[in-house]
Parts: structure tokens; C-alpha cells; sequence
């Protein structure tokens, strides 16, 4: 099934077509919404991620363990890949409660949305 998304990003609407698409949340403690596939740690969505089938991510910061991976390296890798492979970006939430991580998680989607537009522009 192809599925093509309409979004605002930045103040530009862009379409942005997904193949089978499936929605993604990372949380240690929280219950997944109704439709959404949960992981527990940064790994697990990164795979998701790289299958291309990600439409919507929506992610928490704190995971219990930092030494396996927060929310953010989720955004890290997110960022690293639009930059560098011109990967498509999902649309990314964040519910974490963490205040500080909040915003810098939020800072890193900004930027990784502002590449993909730049990348669409090119195009």
C-alpha cells in the first residue's frame, strides 16, 4: 500500500510518500496507543527505522537504562541519516516528561526537518 503524506514542515507543505507504514513508540513504562508498535530501547526503533516503514515515531527519553540508548540517540541517528543518506524522515513526537531532554530532542527535529526540506528543495 503506498501511503503519501501531506505535512507542514517549517512553513513549506511537502509530500512525502511512504510504502506500508506503521507508527512506533519508544517507552519503557507507558502503554502504546491504540495502532502504535512498542519498543523499549533506542536500538529496537532504529531498526524499525531503517526498514523504511516508519511513518510516525514518537519517542520518550528516559528508558530506564541509559547505557543502552535514550530517546535522543534515536534523534541522533534520525538526524545523521537525513544529513548524510537523504533518509526520509517520519513525523517525530516527543511525550517524554523530562523537561530539559524535551527540548533538546525537540531542537534536533528541528534540524532534521529543516535538512529534509533543504534535501526536497534540491531535488
Amino acid at each position: 500500500m503506498e501511503v503519501c503524506r501531506k505535512s507542514t514542515i517549517l512553513g513549506l507543505n511537502v509530500s512525502i510518500d511512504y510504502g506500508d507504514h506503521m507508527k512506533v513508540y519508544l517507552d519503557d513504562e507507558r502503554t502504546a496507543p491504540e495502532g502504535w508498535k512498542r519498543v523499549y530501547w533506542p536500538e529496537e526503533a532504529i531498526e524499525l527505522l531503517q526498514s523504511g516503514e516508519v511513518e510516525e515515531i514518537s519517542l520518550d527519553h528516559d528508558l530506564g537504562d541509559d547505557t543502552l540508548g535514550t530517546g535522543y540517540d534515536v534523534v541522533v541517528w534520525i538526524e545523521e541519516q537525513v544529513i548524510v543518506n537523504r533518509f526520509k524522515p517520519p513525523k517525530i513526537l516527543v511525550h517524554s516528561a523530562n523537561s530539559s531532554a524535551r527540548i533538546k530532542m525537540e531542537m534536533g527535529i528541528s534540524n532534521i526537518y529543516a535538512n529534509a526540506v533543504r534535501d526536497l528543495r534540491s531535488t
